[in-house]
């Protein structure tokens, strides 16, 4: 068996913080968590903390790509690169997202996933697939293509269900659009998270879908019909019925600060994930791209398409945006924690083994200055990925 033990740690919890706390990991599972040192075995691992930060890995449910590479040319190498890239950066475990796209495309994508799920894995876990279109709304098109995109194909679903089976764990669509309830009614009987995103939905649209099973809304306040004091729209819906989780891209250029800081009054303590949207070029600087056949240029860290100027997706990786929220919304380590890692694992019913430290989950660890907030290590199921 593999062993070791952190002391002298800050350990956030699901409940507390626990001050001069330590923790021993064996074969990859938290064995014991607690205020005080546990005894020091012979030839046991000791890693002193120093005091800072020990958090749960950070779990991306919306992520696109990294470092050059796009989940939309998956392969193998591709895979590792967006997974080295986010888990350097403290994502632990992530779904791939694709984009509105051809059929054939998307079910490339997905054969590819499964095949590298079903290997190793060295760097940040993939948990499945989260498919961002192409039954969205060209109206709130975005960064993606308009001309893809279609009403909901229940087909489509059943086939890549049958074919890949639990590997779709999330499906964002406009549920206005014609067949949007049978297939938010079809994602919630097959334990798929049922997302809104992209969409023109009316406050009385979103209401009925959370009766079919909606549950989660994608990057909230971006491309989705807005707030007004007469049609509260998607935004209102969402901001309103506990019901519906609510990602946001806490970047400072996708959501105002203010606006966040609303987001987390009202969707305490479970409601609100952070996620990255992140493109190819997160993490290269400035310049040209692509996504989803898109050209996108990069300009002082902010993506945006060379056509027509709209947000594509981000820069951003998982530690800016818990930085973000300490820093600019005011939240505190432990509530932006919970943003990052353990409600991202509850909306994918993975809170038994994931997203919180505590004895017999998975030991996704990040050892996170307690001054600067900079990602000092990161370890994925026991394994130190950035020493």
């Amino acid at each position: 068996m593999s062993s070791f033990l952190i002391k002298n740690a800050r350990i956030v919890t699901e409940d507390s913080v626990i001050e001069q706390g330590a923790i021993r990991i064996t074969d990859g599972i938290i064995e014991f968590v607690g205020e005080a040192d546990t005894k020091e075995a012979a030839g046991v691992e000791v890693i002193d903390a120093g005091g800072n930060w020990l958090l749960p890995g950070f779990i991306d449910v919306h992520v696109h790509g990294g470092y050059g590479a796009d989940f939309m040319e998956s392969n193998s190498q591709t895979l590792d690169t967006i997974t080295r890239f986010h888990a350097k950066h403290g994502t632990t475990a992530m779904l791939a997202t694709t984009m509105t796209a051809r059929r054939e495309d998307i079910d490339r994508v997905l054969g590819e996933v499964q095949r590298y799920m079903a290997g190793d894995m060295p760097y940040a876990q993939l948990l499945g697939v989260h498919l961002e279109g192409p039954f969205i709304s060209p109206k709130w098109a975005g960064a993606q293509d308009p001309n893809l995109m279609l009403a909901p194909q229940l087909a489509w679903l059943e086939e890549w269900h049958e074919r890949y089976p639990q590997l779709m764990r999330q499906v964002t669509l406009a549920p206005e659009r014609e067949g949007g309830h049978a297939m938010i009614a079809w994602l919630r009987d097959h334990g798929i998270v049922a997302a809104c995103g992209h969409t023109d939905a009316t406050y009385a649209d979103i209401q009925s879908a959370v009766g079919a099973g909606l549950s989660h809304a994608v990057h909230t306040f971006n491309a989705m019909k807005g707030l007004h004091h007469r049609e509260p729209g998607t935004v209102g819906a969402v901001l309103t019925d506990a019901r519906i989780s609510g990602e946001v891209i806490a970047d400072g250029h996708h959501v105002h600060p203010a606006a966040i800081r609303l987001l987390t009054m009202v969707k305490q303590p479970h409601g609100l994930l952070l996620i990255t949207d992140a493109m190819s070029a997160a993490g290269l600087g400035d310049g040209q791209y692509e996504l989803g056949g898109q050209a996108v240029t990069v300009k002082a860290g902010v993506a945006r398409l060379t056509e027509g100027g709209a947000l594509a997706g981000s820069t951003l990786t998982m530690i800016e945006a818990l930085r973000f929220m300490v820093r600019e919304v005011g939240v505190s380590v432990q509530e932006a924690s919970r943003y990052a890692s353990g409600n991202p694992a509850r909306l994918l019913r993975l809170d038994a083994t994931h997203g919180s430290i505590a004895q017999g989950k998975r030991a996704d660890l990040l050892l996170v200055s307690s001054e600067t907030l900079e990602l000092e290590r990161v370890w994925v199921h026991g394994r130190d990925i950035i020493a």
